[in-house]
């Protein structure tokens, strides 16, 4: 393909997206593109050739049409924090869900959906008025949709199960365009292949996940030792998770020390 070709499909590619998407739509040199296409390993460093920040459904479904319709790579980027950086392509379209972050909490029948540009911050944050919780992941920065969609594991894993196994549903954009609903009861192959599969069966656009009463009280912390005592820390560690109940959640780690005013020098 030459240079004429590429500039002309990426002129139409803006073309059919303006006026068709109500969010930004964002090219090389705009403000806000190089903020949009980052994302949390900062070796990834590949340049869409559009950024359509999406604000609704909508939008996400003239995307995926306009990509499809003129054979343009896709990629989405929910929260930005998957370190192979699948959610950056090289000349491509980008779709950055990252302005789609409501959350609606049903408390009586202890459910939440959460649209897919959503932190894990942002689900905490209105579930816990509640006293309800949702089994997400240990870094409050890390994006909903991703982690979801890869499994997802966190600190109330070992007593309520895997991201997956707490999902009821999840909203999506087939490739065709169409919007469906994948749950045990609709489209239950796809649902399947979404717990877990990855991301490339179409775009989340939301999910919907069973709460637990946690909180908003809890006992957790950190304690740090020295580096010398690794081994007997180590052999306590497996002891005492051999017999902790499903309720304790314990992390191991060894790493070299950040400055904190609790760490003895």
């Amino acid at each position: 393909m030459t240079m004429t070709q590429n500039v002309e499909d990426h002129q139409a590619l803006v073309k059919a997206l303006k006026g068709r998407i109500r969010g930004p739509l964002l090219q090389p040199g705009d403000s806000g593109f190089d903020e949009a296409r980052s994302v949390w390993n900062a070796m990834i460093d590949r340049r869409p050739a559009l950024v359509a920040r999406c604000l609704g459904v909508s939008d996400v479904v003239a995307c995926v049409n306009a990509a499809r319709e003129r054979g343009v790579t896709l990629s989405v980027k929910g929260g930005g924090h998957n370190i192979a950086g699948l959610a950056v392509c090289d000349g491509g379209l980008m779709l950055d869900m990252s302005l789609m972050r409501g959350v609606w909490v049903d408390p009586a029948e202890r459910v939440a959906r959460a649209q897919a540009g959503c932190l894990l911050s942002d689900v905490d944050g209105e579930t816990q008025l509640h006293g309800l919780a949702a089994v997400l992941g240990f870094i409050s920065a890390t994006g909903c949709a991703g982690l979801t969609l890869g499994g997802g594991f966190g600190y109330l894993t070992r007593r309520f199960g895997w991201t997956t196994d707490n999902l009821a549903s999840v909203d999506l954009v087939t490739a065709e365009g169409r919007v469906v609903r994948a749950s045990e009861r609709e489209n239950s192959d796809l649902f399947w292949g979404l717990r877990g599969g990855g991301s490339n069966f179409g775009v989340a656009t939301s999910f919907e996940y069973r709460l637990h009463p946690v909180g908003p009280e809890i006992v957790g912390g950190a304690i740090a030792w020295r580096g010398e005592e690794a081994a007997s820390v180590l052999e306590m560690y497996r002891s005492l998770l051999a017999q902790a109940p499903p309720e304790l959640t314990c992390v191991a780690g060894l790493r070299l020390a950040p400055p904190a005013p609790w760490i003895a020098k």
